[in-house]
């Protein structure tokens, strides 16, 4: 979340930001609020004081009952003025967590993600009669079994099925490999995370407009990534800026609702409810994150060149960034089942510096040596969501026969170079 502090100060800049990224959250109201609730806090803070000097007095009073009864008084007066206070905080946090992050200035401008703007493509494209989707090439080569995934847990749930499997297993543990030798920690995450730590990195565990399976009766919520819980490791910690940037690469399964997202460009493993990840995870110093967002993008650019698959590039503007967002990447790779069969980008992997937004809310700072505290800057970046990467990869190495080849750099992991 944004310093209240900053709001007061910068009320019409936090606005145009809102409207810039196509938020709509009601500034004023905040604003009156926060006053409202100031007011009230020095008001208990008064009363509480005059209820201290009236109890001290109590004792060697000789009105001994007019004292302790005007005690009641404020006591009950105090009550009544915590209640209301209560209820002005709660408005007021509610609609601070809705207030999106600053945005990066040289973020393109836009409402929606057909303003992105390309930075570059990288690889070619090989050209093909008649390119199969991924959905055909696995009922080809029997590598996914959707059907008996919807008998067992509902639509848009699967089986991943021989190769497919190990070539699974073969994707995390390469990039797994290239992240500890870049000088990241691994790190296997639970599947399940308090809602507040879900509500400190950004994402709302529950009501209409969630994306997130909530665990009744409980206070804990299904990961739809693990930047959740990595945002969570160092929770109400201090950190040493000597011991900046730490670095993690987690592995965890990603859990979505992906409601009202059905239709032809969400076809096969493309939006499911279930799947792998290999999250990138930063925390830093508020001059460190500028380069290492750079870097993530750097890491993510190296693992897709080595999976032998054309992307692109994307700057995502400032109407399609997510509310912690200062600024984003995406990497869309080339799929030939996107566009009605005759291929197109779809996204692979994102990037983002949330700089100070999650850790003001989750209380994590850096502590300089001169004992200066600042909160710390998080970055996140996808290494690799198996689901989507298994689409590029079967799609972009189908041969013209309708096998598969392994990319090179997956070969010493899965034990075979082609599928069929």
């Amino acid at each position: 979340m944004l310093d209240p502090k900053y709001i007061r100060e910068h009320a019409a800049e936090v606005k145009e930001n809102c409207v810039r990224r196509n938020v709509k959250v009601d500034v004023d109201r905040f604003l009156g609020l926060d006053g409202e609730r100031l007011e009230l806090t020095r008001a208990v803070e008064a009363l509480r004081a005059e209820r201290n000097t009236v109890a001290a007095a109590v004792k060697n009073a000789t009105d001994r009952e007019a004292l302790v009864a005007k005690g009641k008084a404020l006591k009950d007066e105090i009550t009544a003025k915590e209640t209301e206070l209560a209820e002005k905080e709660g408005e007021w946090k509610s609609i601070l967590l809705q207030i999106p992050n600053l945005t990066h200035p040289e973020s393109p401008e836009g409402k929606t993600d057909e303003e992105n703007v390309e930075i570059r493509t990288v690889g070619k494209v090989e050209k093909m009669e008649n390119p199969l989707d991924h959905v055909m090439l696995a009922e080809k080569h029997d590598l996914i079994d959707f059907a008996r995934g919807a008998k067992v847990a509902g639509a848009k749930f699967y089986f991943l099925k021989g190769k497919m499997a190990l070539l699974e297993q073969a994707l995390i543990r390469f990039t797994l490999d290239y992240l500890t030798k870049e000088g990241y920690t691994a790190l296997s995450t639970p599947d399940l995370a308090k809602d507040e730590v879900l509500l400190g990195t950004g994402f709302n565990p529950r009501g209409d407009e969630t994306q997130i399976y909530s665990i009744e009766n409980s206070d804990l919520s299904l990961i739809g990534t693990a930047e959740i819980t990595v945002g969570g490791y160092h929770m109400d910690e201090i950190l040493p800026e000597e011991g900046t940037p730490i670095k993690y690469a987690a592995i965890s399964h990603c859990y979505r609702t992906e409601a009202g997202t059905y239709g032809r460009e969400s076809y096969g493993l493309y939006r499911v409810h279930q799947f792998s990840k290999v999250e990138m995870f930063i925390f830093c110093a508020p001059d460190q994150s500028e380069a290492l967002h750079q870097e993530l993008l750097r890491h993510e650019e190296a693992i897709f060149t080595a999976l032998e698959i054309p992307y692109r590039v994307v700057d995502i503007c400032t109407g399609d960034l997510g509310g912690p967002a200062y600024r984003k990447y995406d990497l869309e790779a080339w799929m030939w089942g996107r566009g009605e069969g005759k291929g197109g980008w779809g996204e692979v992997t994102s990037t983002s510096n949330c700089t100070d937004y999650q850790a003001r809310r989750l209380n994590i700072r850096v502590k300089s040596k001169d004992g200066t505290m600042q909160f710390a800057h998080t970055l996140n970046g996808t290494a690799v969501a198996v689901s989507r990467a298994l689409i590029a990869i079967l799609e972009n190495h189908q041969q013209e026969d309708g096998s598969i080849k392994i990319p090179k750099a997956l070969v010493p992991y899965c034990g075979f170079d082609r599928i069929g």
